[in-house]
């Protein structure tokens, strides 16, 4: 039986939304959730990885980084202290030097994002890659070029890429901190999962907290500003869908910051 051609028609407009939002395979033999990494991927970076895991003690590592992070009194010092730390067990797993940041280290918005990868390896800048490109769009659209400083919250390449575990990420975090102290943002901004738990302490799930602002505090200093998490932006280029809600949040951090300055 022949197709009527406004049934073609209506093939061919779904075929090309599914293309302009990076679908490039029409089935599989499975179901593949493509949002997630899988365990098996997972499982092999452990795998590989195993044999070249120095063990550190998480206790004298974290102690010495604050140690090195406290002595620093301007961003630029913070991030030779961070260079020179040694205490990260992802320095010794392939990572070819330290990422720790990218902008004006007087701007009052601090991006914080997950850990840097192979580009941003190569590079020794965070976000320089395809999501840091990006998100440096979205940024510029939102009227906010200049007023950004962007780090992660590791500083060295997890091998394969993989989402930086909550021990690494808490040895680093001195670092992190105090940067936040150093700068007192007038907002902060969290990409991805990992990060928004990794600073606000949290187990919740990203898109429970994105677009939500909560408070950052330290525990010492008595430095806190706004925090809205939002998705990464390596996951809009596999979600180009998703852009639309953290263009939204990317709006309301412009907004905020309005406030913030006209107070």
């Amino acid at each position: 039986m022949n197709a009527e051609p406004r049934d073609i028609a209506a093939v061919e407009s779904l075929l090309a939304f599914w293309a302009d939002a990076g679908v490039d395979a029409c089935f599989e033999e499975a179901a593949v959730d493509r949002t997630i990494v899988v365990a098996p991927a997972l499982k092999a970076v452990t795998k590989a990885t195993a044999s070249v895991t120095p063990v550190v003690d998480m206790v004298d590592a974290t102690s010495d980084a604050r140690r090195l992070a406290n002595g620093a009194d301007t961003m630029e010092a913070l991030a030779e202290a961070a260079a020179s730390f040694k205490g990260s067990e992802l320095v010794g797993m392939g990572a070819t030097g330290c990422v720790f940041g990218r902008g004006d280290p007087h701007a009052p918005i601090l991006i914080i994002g997950e850990a840097p990868g192979a580009e941003e390896d190569a590079a020794g800048e965070p976000f320089v890659g395809k999501a840091g490109k990006l998100l440096d769009k979205m940024i510029a659209a939102a009227g906010l070029t200049g007023k950004v400083y962007t780090t992660n919250t590791v500083f060295w390449r997890p091998p394969g890429n993989r989402t930086p575990t909550p021990q690494e990420q808490a040895v680093c975090a001195p670092f992190v901190e105090r940067a936040f102290f150093l700068m007192k943002p007038k907002a902060v901004l969290l990409l991805g999962a990992a990060a928004a738990r990794g600073v606000l302490k949290t187990d919740e799930g990203i898109m429970r907290m994105r677009g939500q602002w909560r408070e950052w505090r330290l525990a010492e200093g008595d430095v806190s500003a706004p925090v809205m998490p939002t998705l990464h932006p390596a996951f809009l280029l596999r979600q180009p869908q998703a852009k639309r809600q953290v263009w939204a949040d990317i709006l309301e951090l412009a907004v905020k910051l309005d406030g913030q300055e006209n107070a």
